[in-house]
């Protein structure tokens, strides 16, 4: 007689998602606030979405991934940092339109679900959530058997924040005459890895743990340099009235994500040499003769985020960041077609 068959022999452990999931609701609790209304476990999660200190609250939403980042925490075994990436990515993204956090999603999914990994990545994402102010309000850890490769997974995030419709930064208001401060980065973040694994592992023949004279750590390390939340750095300005743009350094770099906050009419020179550029973009271009054009249109290049403000208010505004963060003028706004030029 033909064995009764079982979800477990086609590929998929209910009890190892089950074991994860009590290790999941332990770290999301520890990102609960007094908005949050439901446990992890809930079909769906609820927040309280009453801000009777705004006139007109508007809630800002976004999605991301953290790319082919997820390479180098698959090569080190190193899975706690993929987490705070992606918070950290998606709380970036909701800033720049003045928006403070209110609670993060996760998608996690996986060929073979390993609780202890995924315990890991979601370790990660807890700490960005308490570190950002946000609460984890849910997620879906998804175990697909024969869809990734043996010891890999996918990772998203979705966070929702809001902003008072009367504080939204949209860029609008921008003229040729403003300044260009930029927010240092600590390495690549979440962008342009495909590249840089093609360079360091493929052209150089490095591996993860080699060890680099010039960066002062192994390839590895560099490489998993937790991508910055700026949040902390930019919270006490966003109610001031003193920015009118942000930029997120994403993919595309400054020529492409710059434009993206351009009223018509405007563009932007940026000056070359006016911010350290870290040693890890200068070894790259090494590696792979890249163009300076190239470099900029991929990588950050040390310019995490960007801000736009009036040439009066520039420097409180900058007095403002440098207690909390370096800063740098890296240009001007001048009249344009939305194009960023490096000179």
């Amino acid at each position: 007689m033909t064995k009764p068959a079982t979800y477990r022999d086609a590929g998929v452990d209910i009890d190892a998602a089950n074991r994860a999931t009590e290790k999941i609701k332990q770290l999301a609790r520890a990102t609960f606030n007094a908005r949050t209304l439901s446990e992890i476990g809930s079909i769906g999660g609820m927040f309280d979405g009453a801000f009777p200190e705004m006139r007109s609250p508007v809630l800002v939403a976004s999605a991301d991934g953290v790319g082919t980042k997820l390479k180098i925490a698959f090569a080190t075994g190193i899975h706690n940092t993929i987490g705070t990436d992606l918070v950290n990515h998606c709380v970036n993204d909701i800033l720049v339109q003045g928006a403070r956090p209110l609670f993060f999603l996760d998608y996690i999914a996986t060929g073979k679900l390993e609780p202890e990994v995924v315990t890991s990545i979601v370790e990660g994402i807890a700490a960005g959530c308490r570190e950002n102010g946000c609460a984890l309000l849910g997620g879906e850890t998804a175990e697909m058997p024969g869809f990734y490769s043996e010891g890999e997974y996918d990772v998203a995030g979705f966070i929702v924040g809001v902003v008072d419709r009367e504080k939204i930064i949209d860029g609008c208001a921008i003229v040729p005459g403003d300044v260009v401060l930029g927010l240092p980065s600590v390495g690549l973040h979440t962008n342009g890895y495909s590249l840089a694994r093609k360079l360091f592992f493929e052209n150089a023949g490095h591996k993860p743990d080699s060890f680099n004279e010039e960066l002062g750590e192994s390839i590895g390390a560099a490489l998993l340099k937790s991508h910055v939340s700026y949040l902390s750095v930019l919270e006490n300005l966003l109610d001031k009235g003193l920015i009118k743009g942000l930029a997120h350094i994403t993919g595309g770099g400054l020529l492409e994500n710059l434009p993206r906050i351009l009223p018509e009419g405007t563009g932007v020179e940026i000056t070359r040499g006016s911010w350290p550029v870290l040693p890890i973009f200068e070894l790259m271009q090494r590696i792979g003769n890249i163009s300076e054009a190239e470099m900029f249109r991929t990588f950050n290049m040390g310019v995490g985020m960007v801000i736009v403000c009036d040439g009066t208010n520039s420097a409180q505004v900058t007095s403002h960041l440098e207690s909390r963060s370096a800063v740098y003028e890296i240009g001007r706004v001048v009249a344009g077609d939305k194009r960023v030029a490096i000179v």
